[in-house]
């Protein structure tokens, strides 16, 4: 029996109160619509911090949901992602099944965003997606991940750097409804016995570090769309590559600010070889909006063409009755955020403001008209095909 003294549950979450005071690095800390939205933030936050410290261990791996149950730090509608402990004192099979979905990638990194350190990134970093994946007939797959690739071993390989203490997966979907998820399964080849019951003192060093997490992960994300805001200020993209996690990417973000009678206008041309394109749209805060019943996100499978061959998109509080509407689910600030990955160019968009009356006189003379009828089959469809999907 141990000997340890439990305190009161709320002698370990102090740091949440941190948490909320990074609301003076928001864009309107005075305002208690922010204050609200940034309690619910850490909420979230918080919610998902379980799996990050409770659910598996490196020696006993298992997958854990990220950020889509919850949206928090901008999580890409299209993406299901998944994470797993792991260390490079052990080695690990990866199989299963690619599914159909438009991409899988599957990466090695140091600790999440908000999980206490910030080299996600950085020298812990090694990825692959399933264009390096040797898939049989069926989609079937089987990966070694380890430090070392073993003498004679001729099959697939990721390694396993300094540093790295997570594996990461992305199961990226262009038609939600018709494509079918990954199924995958991790095992620690070199563990040691069963899984351990917790002590006292690790269950209490936890949940500190959970109640932790949402200020690491506030800070860092406030600062990152902060920037992009001080360096091009409002409406106006500004192209980023950030290396490691999805190194091939290019992320297109921009701050978005209009109002009530307003629109903004995202045009632009689109590469010729695009394996892979999307727009998002989030709220002041680095939180993707409401995505199920919301149509704030599209991509190279749903998105609208013009005849010009350009992608021309409206962001507004309601219909705007053409294609590629992203609502803004009530937000008149936020950030949008685009990507080009494994694109042969990278052109950069430009957000044009303008009344909500006069968006037509922005497009181009044939863009079709999208009726509630039409609007509300597509929805309708969104919220089948998120719902089929793996989020939890």
């Amino acid at each position: 029996m141990s000997n340890t003294t439990i305190g009161p549950l709320f002698d370990y979450l102090g740091a949440l109160e941190e948490a909320v005071d990074e609301i003076a690095n928001t864009w309107r800390p005075d305002d208690p619509e922010y204050r609200a939205d940034v309690y619910r933030q850490i909420m979230m936050q918080l919610s998902y911090g379980y799996f990050a410290f409770f659910h598996a261990d490196a020696e006993h791996p298992d997958w854990a949901p990220l950020w889509n149950p919850v949206y928090t730090l901008q999580p890409n509608p299209d993406d299901i992602y998944l994470y797993a402990p792991i260390s490079v004192d052990h080695s690990y099979r990866l199989s299963g099944n690619r599914g159909t979905v438009k991409m899988l990638t599957i990466n090695s990194q140091a600790a999440l965003p908000g999980l206490g350190e910030t080299d996600s990134t950085g020298t812990s970093y090694s990825d692959m997606d399933d264009g390096d994946l040797t898939l049989d007939a069926d989609g079937n797959f089987d990966l070694l991940i380890s430090a070392e690739r073993p003498a004679g071993h001729t099959g697939d390989w990721l390694q396993i750097k300094p540093g790295a203490k997570c594996l990461m997966t992305r199961y990226r979907s262009y038609d939600w409804l018709n494509e079918i998820d990954p199924v995958m399964s991790i095992e620690c080849l070199t563990a040691t016995g069963p899984k351990k019951r917790l002590t006292p003192e690790e269950i209490l060093e936890r949940i500190k570090q959970m109640a932790a997490m949402p200020v690491a992960a506030t800070k860092l994300f406030y600062a990152m769309q902060n920037q992009v805001k001080t360096n091009v200020g409002l409406n106006v993209f500004e192209p980023q590559r950030l290396g490691g996690a999805l190194s091939r990417q290019i992320y297109i973000p921009a701050v978005y600010d209009f109002e009530d009678d307003e629109a903004l206008i995202v045009e632009t041309d689109l590469p010729e070889q695009r394996r892979y394109w999307n727009w998002q749209i989030n709220d002041p805060y680095f939180n993707t909006v409401e995505y199920v019943y919301r149509l704030s996100s599209t991509n190279g499978h749903f998105a609208h063409v013009a005849s010009d061959g350009r992608f021309y998109g409206v962001l507004a509080l309601k219909d705007p009755g053409v294609p590629n509407w992203l609502d803004t689910a009530g937000y008149k600030q936020g950030t949008i955020y685009g990507r080009w990955y494994d694109c042969d160019s990278h052109p950069t968009p430009t957000l044009k403001r303008v009344k909500f009356s006069e968006i037509r006189d922005h497009l181009p003379a044939d863009t079709p008209a999208v009726t509630p009828e039409q609007r509300a089959e597509e929805l309708a469809a969104r919220v089948r095909g998120a719902q089929r999907r793996r989020r939890w």
